[in-house]
């Protein structure tokens, strides 16, 4: 039997702009339901290829100071202070952040690809959750996501990335819907005609 309404909810979801959050954010109750749904995805061989890492209060701002750190050491120019601060208030832009770490696990017969997907599907997956339980998101990497300063800070191990960072917050405006694929551009039949 179909499910409308969740069918409207999945064609309507929209992400939020980094600076579109406020308080308040999900009870640590919420946070653990969303968590649970981010892992009940394809997941070839039970590998687990990803993990979470949670900031919130005054993590963000610890995390902040990783980032300027990051910035001064990694920038070609010499960054100005207002810059600094603008890496220091990163994860301030929302009361929650959580990163999406992927790692990839050398196991016969699951591919990197595979690995790859089943983080994504993960993010994708807590982005729903969120969204189900009325929060804004935003799920991107920026460079941070990219530099060897942060992964260091982040305790990252050599066999992890950073799939990306999603924003958890109260929306504080309405994000118009973006034009969305034409489906006669980006979807065949097989056999074709």
């Amino acid at each position: 039997m179909p499910n409308h309404e969740l069918l409207s909810f999945l064609g309507t979801r929209r992400s939020l702009k980094p600076t579109m959050f406020a308080e308040p954010g999900p009870s640590s109750e919420e946070l653990n339901q969303m968590l649970t749904i981010a892992s009940r995805v394809p997941d070839h061989k039970k590998l687990n290829p990803w993990r979470f890492i949670v900031f919130q209060g005054a993590a963000r701002e610890q995390a902040g100071e990783i980032f300027a750190k990051a910035c001064k050491s990694e920038d070609k120019a010499e960054p100005s202070e207002v810059r600094l601060d603008t890496e220091r208030g990163r994860f301030l832009r929302a009361p929650l952040v959580i990163a999406v770490i992927s790692r990839l696990i050398k196991k016969p017969g699951v591919p990197e690809v595979e690995q790859t997907l089943s983080t994504g599907a993960a993010a994708f997956n807590l982005c729903l959750a969120a969204n189900a339980l009325g929060y804004g998101t935003c799920w991107i990497t920026e460079w941070i996501a990219y530099s060897p300063i942060v992964r260091d800070g982040l305790k990252l191990a050599d066999d992890e990335k950073i799939a990306g960072f999603v924003y958890i917050g109260t929306a504080t405006e309405h994000q118009d819907d973006r034009p969305r694929p034409d489906l006669a551009k980006i979807v065949s039949h097989w056999p074709a005609d």
